[in-house]
């Protein structure tokens, strides 16, 4: 397993870790049997990261993670985010008081005294330029509760914003082949500011793998079937924002990516850690199965020159036109 340092802290994770989205809920049908022995197939494998947030099963990842780490905790980084168990929109969301609950809450369900990384969880841009709840992290940090803190962002404009504020240490960001737009701007002013990317949906939730047809359907309580179009949250978080009978065109269009890689899940996953700028990449998973092909991906050949121009170029013209919502 190679690390990565997440920016300037003192943080050095596995460049492959892992999030906890899928084991929690909203991606159908879950097995926690499954979940544990993928966390600690993971673990052995030189994982010490992951990522979860207080409303991923409603803290049942959180729960999850702290059986499989239970004795492991100054061995494994965890991160958690926050805010969208209130209601976003309201500033008192974001209040000492609140964000103090949902910190003690995490904690208790994590059975950890203090949080590696926690970070805002998609929150509206004017409670991030209103800025007081950086006031409330700071001071959580002073306490000891939280070693780090980040943002969890939908915008390259949120991202950039965030950056400039120097206790910031870390951002989260879609970042795929069909999501490369931080490429332009965002990654290479983070890496300049010295504050890790962490990379959620690589694979796009899942069009990258090369597995669906436009007749693949899916359980009415995984969020690709009652998100596709953003009806509960950002339509950038499920298929990376586009209509999934076309992205499962243009994933067909890309499995060439595939050739002398095993296949296009590591693949796609391959050409994130080509990007130095990435601290690490956190597919999810939802069996032991998904954690043993996603970490191949540290294996998979490299790409190209050409071949980053060609995807480059792809994405451009033929992705781009068709990604709705905010990016």
């Amino acid at each position: 397993m190679n690390y990565r340092q997440i920016g300037n802290t003192e943080l050095k994770v596995s460049e492959i870790s892992f999030g906890t989205w899928a084991i929690g809920g909203a991606w159908g049908k879950t097995n926690d049997a499954d979940a544990i022995e993928g966390l600690r197939q993971a673990m052995d494998a030189g994982v010490n990261f992951f990522d979860t947030a207080d409303v991923y099963g409603d803290g049942h990842s959180e729960e999850l993670l702290a059986k499989a780490t239970k004795g492991k905790e100054n061995e494994i980084f965890i991160a958690s985010k926050f805010c969208r168990a209130g209601d976003i929109h309201d500033p008192k969301t974001y209040s000492e008081e609140s964000v103090r609950t949902y910190l003690e809450n995490s904690l208790r369900r994590l059975q950890r005294e203090r949080l590696d990384l926690y970070q805002i969880h998609c929150p509206p841009f004017d409670i991030l330029k209103d800025g007081r709840v950086f006031d409330v992290l700071d001071k959580l940090q002073k306490e000891g509760k939280i070693r780090y803190y980040g943002v969890s962002v939908e915008t390259v404009e949120e991202g950039l914003f965030c950056l400039e504020n120097p206790n910031v240490r870390a951002l989260q960001v879609i970042f795929n082949i069909f999501r490369q737009k931080p490429l332009e701007q965002l990654l290479p002013r983070a890496k300049e500011k010295g504050v890790g990317i962490l990379t959620r949906l690589p694979l796009a939730s899942g069009l990258l793998t090369g597995k669906f047809n436009k007749s693949s359907s899916f359980t009415e309580d995984d969020h690709r079937y009652f998100n596709r179009n953003g009806e509960a949250f950002n339509v950038g978080e499920t298929f990376a924002g586009l209509p999934f009978e076309k992205g499962v065109e243009l994933s067909e269009n890309l499995s060439w990516i595939a050739e002398g890689r095993e296949n296009m899940t590591r693949a796609a996953i391959r050409w994130i850690l080509d990007h130095d700028e990435i601290s690490c990449v956190i597919p999810g998973f939802r069996n032991v199965k998904q954690i043993k092909d996603n970490l191949k991906a540290e294996d998979a050949a490299p790409f190209s020159s050409k071949d980053k121009e060609q995807l480059r170029t792809f994405y451009q013209k033929e992705v781009l036109p068709h990604i709705r919502g905010a990016y």
